[in-house]
């Protein structure tokens, strides 16, 4: 039977800033707590082939992660499908795959997942995701309220949003990256932000 929506967060506790995605997926699945037909994976550090099982059988996924961008500031949220991973879904090494690879592979091998006009981006500004840590660096332990209730506003408007079959998700899917919830877009994605953990670790730099 087909599950309904995933809340996933990715990166290390550890880490400092990487751990964003963690802590956002565990206060904002607490805020959640009244939806049944949501699940929460707080921790999650594997990417590629191995996420694949924990994406399995259900029909949205809505994750959380780090990035970096060329002059971003700590604390900025961006938004995106995964549609707009297509344009690098290529091996990242004979072991392993990029995220858009693996889905591509796992519709291939007949892994139930969702379409990638139901998979949504959240991810965080960050300023250090290197040094071992179990706190937030304090810039980004000081924007966190803010982004946290950003962030969470936007998946409750996700989750009032029906869920499309496959052929309506491919009419109507159109790749984009946000600054969330406004502000510059981009289409082409080495105009975009460069992630950097778990989930959306490409092979190259954008």
């Amino acid at each position: 039977m087909a599950r309904h929506t995933l809340i996933l967060g990715m990166g290390n506790p550890i880490l400092t800033d990487d751990a964003v995605g963690v802590r956002l997926a565990d206060d904002i699945g607490t805020a959640l707590s009244d939806h049944p037909d949501v699940d929460v994976m707080a921790e999650c550090s594997v990417g590629g082939l191995n996420l694949l099982e924990h994406l399995e059988g259900y029909r949205r996924v809505v994750v959380m992660d780090a990035i970096h961008t060329e002059g971003g500031e700590p604390g900025s949220c961006y938004y995106f499908k995964a549609t707009s991973l297509r344009p690098t879904a290529n091996l990242n090494n004979i072991h392993d795959a990029n995220f858009a690879t693996a889905l591509a592979l796992g519709r291939k091998l007949g892994h139930d997942l969702p379409t990638d006009d139901q998979i949504h981006i959240f991810a965080v500004e960050v300023l250090d995701d290197l040094t071992f840590g179990s706190e937030l660096t304090p810039e980004l332990t000081q924007a966190y309220p803010g982004f946290r209730e950003l962030i969470l506003a936007g998946i409750r408007r996700i989750l009032t949003e029906p869920i499309l079959g496959n052929q309506e998700a491919a009419h109507g899917a159109h790749d984009r990256t946000e600054r969330w919830p406004h502000g510059d877009s981009s289409t082409h994605p080495r105009g975009g932000p460069r992630p950097v953990t778990g989930l959306l670790r490409q092979p190259r730099p954008w």
